[in-house]
């Protein structure tokens, strides 16, 4: 878990180490492979426009970002219910994020059960998301999803949105939407 500009730098400097051991040993490698960035935790998303010149990409891991943002073990059965990805917070970091490395010319991924999560697709969609990793289960409903949607009524959705005050009314936002779409 990146959760600074130290850490990333360290963490290119072991890729730049590998990278030395492989030419001295004359291993061959591609030196055009992407190097991004899991966004994890709140540090990493608040100073994603810090780290966004640096990383070739980000990936929103949301499980451990929900969990970090709103301090809920989505373990523990007790405090369980309090762990959402529709909390209002979580929206306003996975835009941050998008936003960041769509300025730096950046495209951003996610993994997580947000993205595969066929009621958040709109939403994601409308915050400019550009690539979803999901369990082979929830792939087929997801795309049919990402096809009968139009960006411009996504987009206007996620403004709406970003407004919202509870997950309650976020979670209302979408289901009305996918009733009407």
């Amino acid at each position: 878990m990146i959760s600074g500009l130290e850490e990333w730098r360290q963490a290119k400097a072991v890729l730049e180490q590998a990278k030395d051991q492989l030419g001295v040993e004359g291993i061959p490698y591609s030196n055009t492979v992407e190097v991004g960035m899991m966004i994890e935790i709140p540090s990493a998303a608040l100073i994603a426009d810090r780290l966004a010149p640096e990383v070739d990409f980000f990936s929103i891991g949301t499980n451990d970002l929900v969990q970090y943002t709103v301090a809920v073990d989505r373990m523990n059965e007790k405090v369980a219910y309090l762990y959402d990805y529709f909390h209002p917070a979580v929206i306003r970091l996975i835009k941050m994020v998008i936003d960041a490395a769509k300025r730096n010319g950046k495209w951003t991924g996610m993994c997580g059960s947000m993205a595969g999560d066929p009621l958040a697709t709109p939403l994601l969609l409308g915050l400019g998301l550009h690539e979803w990793s999901m369990g082979a289960s929830t792939i087929t409903k997801v795309k049919k999803r990402v096809k009968g949607f139009e960006y411009s009524a996504c987009a206007a959705l996620a403004e709406r949105i970003l407004a919202m005050d509870t997950a309650e009314e976020i979670r209302h936002a979408l289901e009305a939407f996918s009733l009407s779409s």
